[in-house]
């Protein structure tokens, strides 16, 4: 019995050592386990984290960089004349259908492309700050004094199409005046009509045609786009005197400071009777002056002819009155140029939101 018992319990004893072994190797595999499973839940959380950051960071710098270019606009311009009284150019390109300024500049006297202080502009380059790529075409403005907003005015001077970045600029083109003159023809007759029959007659000059014995249009001039008036002129001793601004051939025009009391007729022209300009006087015989017709802008930026003179002849020195003669075209260019896109450094610029 004592050996009995002592073996039961011997047994016993090994049972539960061998039980508490296993429970605790199960205890001890199962915290591994879950310390396992554990830490590499962590480490998988923040490779998430860190992954996501990376994309948060990258979309938010995609949306943060931007890139800008700016382009030169070359322009070389010939028989411009300077503009007076605060009046410049500005140059325009047309992107994508809307004007955007190249930059404001006048003409020097010898014609050199001068910023508004006067500088000279070196090579006639514009450092645009924009991209030129997408021009279509290139428009020169003339801008009244004060001029600050980012609209061209109604009077374009020059303009022309872009191909391969290139223009030539031209008073025909449609974005100009849309016609270069060379059908401008017209007549006139010396009489003055306005202080009655047979007195001073050689002293008025009327663009009318009297070859039919009943006066007609004498002008034969295209219709003029927004901007733009027609003005006649004549040059006596060196002064140009206006004879009055219009815009229809076939109306008398918008003024008459020298003429007589009586109606003239209704088409451009004047009497030079009375109120002179300093260091001329009137009467004048017209013979031997210089008769002219020329395109000026609207608003004026002087009372002097301006550079478009579609006619111009001189009158003959026996010119006698109410006579049909032919005025005709110069021999003198209309200004012109050409303007060249140079492809400017992209940069990088960063948008900023709030």
């Amino acid at each position: 019995m004592d050996k009995s018992t002592e073996t039961m319990a011997k047994d016993t004893m090994e049972k539960s050592n061998e039980s508490m072994t296993n429970e605790s190797m199960d205890k001890s595999t199962e915290t591994m386990a879950k310390d396992t499973m554990e830490k590499s839940n962590e480490t998988m959380t923040s490779e998430s984290m860190d992954k996501s950051s990376d994309v948060m960071a990258t979309e938010n710098m995609e949306k943060m960089v931007g890139i800008t270019v700016s382009d030169t606009l070359m322009l070389q311009l010939s028989d411009v004349q300077p503009l007076r009284n605060g009046f410049h150019y500005e140059g325009w390109a047309i992107v994508n259908g809307a004007p955007v300024s190249t930059g404001k500049f006048n003409a020097g006297p010898d014609g050199a492309l001068v910023a508004l202080d006067g500088s000279p502009i070196a090579q006639g380059a514009f450092d645009t700050g924009v991209d030129l790529n997408d021009a279509t075409a290139v428009v020169i403005t003339i801008e009244p004094a004060g001029d600050n907003d980012a609209i061209p005015a109604s009077t374009h001077y020059l303009s022309g199409s872009v191909s391969d970045g290139k223009a030539s600029l031209s008073i025909g083109h449609s974005a100009a005046l849309g016609d270069d003159f060379s059908g401008a023809a017209g007549s006139y007759i010396l009489a003055t009509p306005t202080d009655g029959a047979s007195n001073n007659e050689n002293s008025g000059i009327w663009f009318l045609d009297l070859s039919s014995g009943a006066p007609s249009v004498g002008l034969d001039l295209p219709s003029l786009p927004g901007g733009w008036v027609y003005e006649g002129w004549v040059v006596i001793d060196g002064t140009p005197v206006s004879t009055g601004r219009f815009t229809h051939a076939g109306q008398a025009d918008l003024a008459a400071p020298y003429s007589g009391a009586e109606s003239g007729p209704p088409f451009p022209g004047e009497d030079f009777l009375f109120n002179a300009p300093e260091g001329l006087t009137f009467p004048v015989d017209l013979a031997g002056k210089v008769a002219v017709i020329s395109v000026e802008p609207s608003p004026d930026d002087s009372p002097s002819p301006f550079a478009l003179k579609p006619l111009v002849s001189t009158i003959p020195d026996n010119a006698t009155d109410h006579f049909t003669y032919a005025i005709g075209t110069p021999e003198s260019a209309f200004p012109q140029g050409s303007a060249t896109i140079e492809s400017g450094e992209m940069s990088k610029i960063v948008q900023t939101s709030g």
